[in-house]
């Protein structure tokens, strides 16, 4: 099963918000704290992408097409990382995946959840 859990996604109009969190599974837990963590995206037909990562320390960076319009956290106490989504615009529709990745490089994928900017 998998051991990250998306929700947040939906339908807003462009200029919008929308908040995604993702939440670690029980059998992860108390190691996703160390984890480096991110969230990619992916429109039909199109290659997965890197929107941004957070590293243990909280250092964060982002792809140039979201800079300014989107940040990433983590919440290390509930086992959490978001990814605040503002002035959202028609190409930012996708899939969005959050990601998992150990000191070790295994890497843990969430379900995706489904983000669309019309109107």
């Amino acid at each position: 099963q998998r051991q990250l859990v998306e929700s947040g996604g939906g339908l807003v109009q462009p200029g919008g918000s929308l908040r995604l969190s993702c939440k670690a599974a029980r059998m992860i837990t108390s190691v996703f704290n160390t984890y480096k963590l991110g969230w990619y995206r992916q429109a039909p037909g199109e290659q997965r992408e890197l929107v941004a990562m957070i590293g243990r320390d909280g250092t964060a960076d982002y792809a140039d097409s979201v800079k300014g319009r989107f940040a990433i956290s983590r919440d290390n106490a509930n086992k959490k990382v978001f990814l605040q989504m503002n002035d959202l615009k028609p190409e930012d529709t996708a899939v969005y995946y959050c990601h998992a990745q150990s000191s070790q490089y295994e890497d843990y994928w969430g379900q995706g959840t489904q983000v669309t900017v019309s109107g």
